[in-house]
């Protein structure tokens, strides 16, 4: 049997962002059985340096609509960097949610021959669709989706390994 690339990420996708919404439900009633506001959380970093717990939302996202959209050979969909409190990265992580399950595998079909392109700041990364599934988009979006899982475990919402894996 041979996994495709849309069995490789789709699920992957799915599975963690359905546990990150877990994550941030969560925080809420942490937050409010301590009485305080939820949206102390979205400023949170592990070091001054890196980017804040909002981001760290929106990028996994970032990463996991990019590389349905790559995949799919369509183009990545732009969405606003604007949310501002719990309820509304929740809804980015929803809308995330529904646009990976808007692919079907056929969708996919000749994308292993598909030159993946990425641009950054600086570059354009190129990838063969297997090497950026393997190699960047699911690393990328496991950092992120770690590093929310460590923000909220560190400001002590009790959640756990069985959190993380759903």
């Amino acid at each position: 049997m041979s996994l495709t690339l849309h069995a490789a990420t789709a699920p992957a996708f799915t599975r963690m962002l359905n546990n990150l919404l877990a994550w941030l439900d969560k925080a809420q009633a942490h937050a409010e059985a301590r009485k305080f506001d939820a949206n102390n959380y979205l400023g949170l970093r592990l070091a001054p340096d890196m980017l804040p717990f909002t981001r760290q939302v929106q990028i996994a996202c970032d990463g996991a609509k990019g590389c349905m959209a790559r995949l799919a050979g369509v183009e990545v969909p732009k969405w606003d960097d604007t949310e501002a409190t719990l309820d509304e990265l929740r809804a980015r992580v929803r809308r995330t949610l529904d646009y990976v399950a808007s692919f079907t595998p056929a969708q996919f079909e000749g994308a292993e021959s598909r030159e993946i392109v990425v641009p950054t700041r600086t570059a354009e990364l190129r990838f063969t669709a297997e090497d950026y599934v393997r190699h960047f988009v699911l690393p990328n979006f496991y950092f992120h989706a770690t590093t929310t899982y460590a923000l909220l475990r560190h400001a002590g919402v009790e959640i756990g390994k069985r959190d993380y894996l759903g």
